[in-house]
């Protein structure tokens, strides 16, 4: 096998190797608000993951660039809530334009021509065509730090409040979500994104 050492590394062939071996990564496209200009944030993060069951928790976590906190973070920490929206095919143009870096008093929502809905338990509103939505509520910021104690990355714990779930996706008697109808979009490395090919079955040891 090949070595190499972390530390050798720059953060580029960091990156490289962290994104693309831990694939496919769900991608989180969350809608904040901004507390001052009451602009709608939007941005897709694929640092993103479920947390904990009991209390339903997922997380989130932002990079910093040149230790600047990204507009998703400042305003989860200054209104504790969002909205995630889980994304498929008749969303992705419209995600991957909202990745571009806009100035704090730009929508990315602006000339996107999506349905903008109120949500139930938060003031930040929902993306209507996105497949799957997660109300959420800030319930642990924790401020990453590299060795020399400069933050490198905001890491969010969500509690989520509320789920809506587009009808055709959800076996509403047994309650699960049939993945392949879903389809979802996973992030791998670059620009490159991919859907569930098949599913695989196993049953696990008791």
């Amino acid at each position: 096998m090949l070595f190499y050492s972390a530390k050798d590394l720059t953060t580029k062939q960091n990156y490289k190797f962290l994104t693309g071996s831990v694939i496919p990564r769900p991608i989180a496209w969350i809608t904040t608000i901004d507390q001052e200009t009451k602009v709608i944030n939007a941005a897709p993060f694929s640092y993103f993951n479920v947390v904990a069951k009991d209390l339903p928790l997922v997380s989130l976590s932002i990079n910093r660039n040149d230790q600047k906190m990204k507009d998703t973070a400042r305003n989860l920490l200054q209104q504790n809530e969002g909205v995630i929206h889980l994304v498929d095919d008749s969303v992705l143009a419209e995600m991957n334009q909202s990745s571009a870096s806009l100035p704090a008093n730009e929508s990315e929502l602006s000339d996107s021509g999506l349905t903008l809905l109120d949500s139930q338990a938060v003031a930040v509103p929902a993306i209507g065509e996105a497949p799957i939505r997660f109300e959420v509520r800030l319930h642990q910021y924790i401020p990453v730090k590299d060795h020399h104690e400069k933050i490198i990355s905001d890491l969010f714990i969500l509690e989520v409040l509320n789920y809506h779930f587009k009808e055709t996706l959800i076996n509403q008697e047994k309650e699960y979500i049939n993945s392949l109808t879903f389809d979802p979009l996973a992030r791998l490395a670059g620009n490159t994104y991919s859907h569930i090919a098949k599913t695989l079955d196993l049953k696990r040891p008791k």
